[in-house]
Formats: C-alpha cells, sequence, structure tokens
C-alpha cells in the first residue's frame, strides 16, 4: 500500500480526479489517500502561493503528488503553484509521452509514439525580471551544469529501461552559446556513456519544424525548460488531443503527476470533460510506485474503450465515433474493460525490472577564473552611441579602457550604422589594457566616476575567463 497525497484542483479538476480514482481503484490500485486542497480557492482566501504549510507536509511526507489542474488568478502577483512545486521540490525532469492512437483519435501522423523530456527547474523559469530603463525589461536566463547533467542522464537512463533506440537534444546554441551551449556540450559529454543508443542535436527551430511534420522520426527528446514547455504541447496536440496527455515530474525525494491541459472552468460541472490525460499522469504514477501491472490493466481498458468508439465530446467524430458519453459514462466503461485488451491498437506491457542509474550529481574541480573585464549597463536617453562613449572615455580608470558598446546586444561602437535602432539600454564594455591585470577593486572606481559624470549605471557584469577561455558572450557583430 502507498501513501499519495491528491488534490482534485480547480474547474473540472474534482470530476476528473473522482473518475479516475474510480478507475485506478477498481482496477486495485493498492494506494491510500490524503486529501489537499490547492488552487483557486487558496489564493482567493489571500494565500499568494496557492497552498499552504500542512498541504506542504503532506506532500513531503508521502513522497507522490496526484494533481488535477489548478487555476492561477490573473494579476495581483500569483505565483504559478506548478512551477513552485516542480522547484521546491526538486523535481527536475518532466516526462511526456506522446502517440497517436490512429484511426480512433483524429491525425494527421498515425505512426508517432515519442517521449519529450524536459528541463523544469532552471531556464527563464526562474522568473527573474526587472525593468531597467523606460524602455528596456531583463529577463535572465540560468542554466547550470547540475541541472543539465541530471535531465540529460535521466533521459538516456529512461531510453535505456524503456527500449527506446534514440535521444535527440533541442537547443539554440547557435545564438545562446554560453547556455544552451552548455547544454549542448553536456550532451555530447554523457551520449558517450551510452553507445548503444542513437543520438542527434537539432537547433530547436528547425527541430521543432520537423517534429510537427514528420514526428515519427524522434524517438525521446531532451530539452531546456521553455522550448520542452512549447514542443511537448504541439507533440500532444498533432497527436489527435491535448486532451489525451499526462505527465510526470520526477525528482530525487518526491513526484508529481497530472495532466498536461488546464482547468477549463467554461466547461466545469457539465460532465463533459475528457479524464483521459489525468489517467494518463495515473499510469504514470502506478508505474512509478511500482505497480505497474495495475497500469497495464487501466491502460489497456482505456485503448479498449477508445477501440469501440466510446467517445467524449471533444474527441467525438461522426463515422468514427459510435457513442458521445459524459465524463461519469466513459470512466464506467473504462472499468468494464479492465481485464479486456484492444484489438487493433497495440496493447502495452508496463512491466519492466531495469532500474535507472540515476546517480547524484558530483561537482568538478573549480577552474581557473579569471576577471577578464566589467559590462556596464547604462540607462542613457540620447541616441548617439559615440556621444556615449565619450561619456563613457571620461569615467575609465588607468590602465582600462572602452572596448565595445552594444544596444540590444548589436555593437553600436566603434563603427556602428546609423541605421541601426537604439533604446535607452546600454552595454559598455571595459578591459584592461595589455599591460594591466584586471582586479576587484577597480569596478567600484568605475561606479565611481560614473556617478560623477552622471551616468546611471543599472547593472554590472563581471567578464571571467575559465581556465583561459572567454565565458561571456561577444556582442553581435563583434
Amino acid at each position: 500500500m502507498t501513501r499519495i497525497t491528491v488534490a482534485k484542483g480547480d474547474g473540472i479538476g474534482p470530476e476528473i480526479m473522482d473518475v479516475t480514482l474510480q478507475i485506478i481503484l477498481a482496477a486495485g490500485a493498492k494506494i491510500a489517500i490524503d486529501e489537499i486542497e490547492i488552487g483557486e480557492k487558496v489564493y482567493l482566501s489571500g494565500n499568494s502561493s496557492g497552498i499552504d504549510s500542512q498541504s506542504w507536509d503532506f506532500i513531503r511526507t508521502n513522497k507522490v503528488f496526484f494533481k488535477a489542474p489548478i487555476t492561477t488568478p490573473q494579476g495581483g502577483g500569483y505565483k504559478s503553484l506548478n512551477v513552485s512545486t516542480r522547484k521546491f521540490l526538486g523535481l527536475y525532469a518532466n516526462v511526456r509521452p506522446c502517440m497517436s492512437f490512429h484511426p480512433f483519435i483524429g491525425t494527421k501522423h498515425p505512426v508517432m509514439d515519442l517521449v519529450i523530456i524536459r528541463e523544469n527547474e532552471e531556464d527563464l523559469y526562474a522568473g527573474i525580471e526587472h525593468q531597467q530603463t523606460d524602455e528596456v525589461i531583463q529577463c535572465l536566463k540560468l542554466i547550470s551544469r547540475p541541472g543539465c547533467e541530471k535531465i540529460i542522464r535521466y533521459a538516456f537512463e529512461y531510453a535505456k529501461q524503456q527500449n527506446r533506440k534514440k535521444v535527440s537534444c533541442f537547443t539554440k546554441d547557435n545564438i545562446m552559446k554560453q547556455t544552451d551551449g552548455l547544454f549542448h556540450q553536456v550532451f555530447k559529454e554523457i551520449s558517450k556513456e551510452y553507445p548503444e543508443i542513437e543520438t542527434e542535436h537539432w537547433i530547436i527551430d528547425i527541430g521543432s519544424a520537423k517534429l510537427a511534420d514528420t514526428p515519427e522520426a524522434f524517438d525521446v527528446i531532451v530539452t531546456l525548460n521553455l522550448y520542452g514547455d512549447i514542443i511537448s504541447d504541439i507533440a500532444a496536440q498533432i497527436t489527435g488531443s491535448v486532451g489525451l496527455a499526462g505527465s510526470s515530474n520526477i525528482g530525487e525525494e518526491c513526484s508529481m503527476f497530472e495532466a498536461i491541459h488546464g482547468s477549463a472552468p467554461d466547461i466545469a460541472g457539465k460532465n463533459i470533460a475528457n479524464p483521459s490525460g489525468l489517467l494518463q499522469g495515473a499510469m504514470m504514477m502506478l508505474h512509478h510506485i511500482g505497480q505497474s501491472d495495475i497500469a497495464e490493466k487501466v491502460q489497456n481498458a482505456w485503448l479498449k474503450t477508445l477501440e469501440e468508439g466510446i467517445h467524449t465530446a471533444d474527441i467525438f467524430r461522426e463515422g468514427i465515433s459510435k457513442q458521445k458519453v459524459g465524463t461519469k459514462e466513459f470512466a464506467a466503461a473504462v472499468i468494464r474493460n479492465l481485464g479486456s485488451k484492444p484489438s487493433i491498437l497495440k496493447h502495452v506491457t508496463f512491466r519492466n525490472n531495469t532500474t535507472m542509474f540515476l546517480p547524484p550529481y558530483k561537482r568538478k574541480p573549480a577552474a581557473e577564473k579569471k576577471l577578464v573585464g566589467v559590462d556596464l549597463f547604462v540607462h542613457w536617453k540620447e541616441t548617439n552611441p559615440d556621444k556615449l562613449a565619450e561619456k563613457i572615455q571620461n569615467i575609465k580608470t588607468s590602465g582600462i579602457k572602452l572596448s565595445m558598446i552594444t544596444n540590444r546586444g548589436i555593437k553600436v561602437w566603434p563603427n556602428g550604422f546609423k541605421e541601426t535602432f537604439c533604446t535607452d539600454h546600454w552595454r559598455c564594455r571595459l578591459i584592461p589594457e595589455e599591460s594591466t591585470e584586471m582586479s576587484q577593486m577597480m569596478i567600484p572606481e568605475l561606479l565611481k566616476n560614473a556617478f560623477y559624470e552622471n551616468i546611471e549605471v543599472i547593472k554590472t557584469e563581471n567578464l571571467y575567463s575559465f581556465d583561459g577561455k572567454a565565458a561571456f558572450s561577444l556582442g553581435q557583430g563583434q
């Protein structure tokens, strides 16, 4: 018996959770349930996080969290509970299988069976944003080596356990050479440990186009947080319906299972919602807690129900579907089919004794780190970079020179183009003269001088080399 924490959520959440639990319990799932309240009611009670401390205690004690969709109120500083849960609990791996169920579910891609494994804690989802000038807002993209190593190793171990043949890495490292470049570099390093698995790398834009056009070319895809969020919804949609997709969120200690769709408040309480996405999340949960035989039984009954043409309104198609049913009726049909297997769709076998090897991260020896310059980000309302360069030349300290000014990443000094549009947000790069060793004490001196020159420095970024290799981006056009 495994004790799990259950949240019925908002909108259609309570309806689809109730029938999902009915199905898996009817199949013999050995679970005990602690139910908690999260989401809209908690937010509107004055709790901006959407969850109280006692609920966190249940989740952290039971380690397994089964969650229906929730509603995050618009505005008012409410933070996404989904994102918070993943980060607080260290749920670094988001796993989203996407499979076609042709001919019973309409799709242009009848041969499609892939899994997207998305890094779940980092990237732009850190949510670190600042307005720096009247015209420019910044969002920080944070990528760490531990984050890359954990998710990429998980992807290869998952492929090995599930007997999948290929892992594809999606990044944009032709542009983001430091952040996405690290992810691609770690992918190449770890792939060497799995010579039996085919590997490939795609730039995210053309990779997404290939995914939308020829999804059967992919098996397991591993990628960063934002890209994974986008392409997993694309992949789910081209299978025929986002409403059929479940998701698992796996950490070193805790796990969370859910549907990928939202709370759909417009159809709440009408007995028309499709519980299949949450049911798929339940299959992943049962497999995770060692009840793969129950997951297999339920999944085959669900496939049999699809084959019989017993469909909810969202997937009902004239000529293919036989009976349009509501949420409760669909669940009843799945329960009736427990013990049966599909005859056209491929029946599933979830039993797998292969253990995933997921060692804790080991920090590498520190590199030789050297300060080699500083970027001063300046709020300056004029549009002529030559004038700004003159002012910056006045603040430099002995042995320091201005090497470049950029605006929105593009080099505008020296030798900028008059056609380049400039905002009020400028990056001024100062580096040491050849005979000078850069020190931390030079930076406060620069800032003091800038103050006396009425130059508003809104941010600084130290420029480092690691083991002699520059660890910062050049200006576009430099």
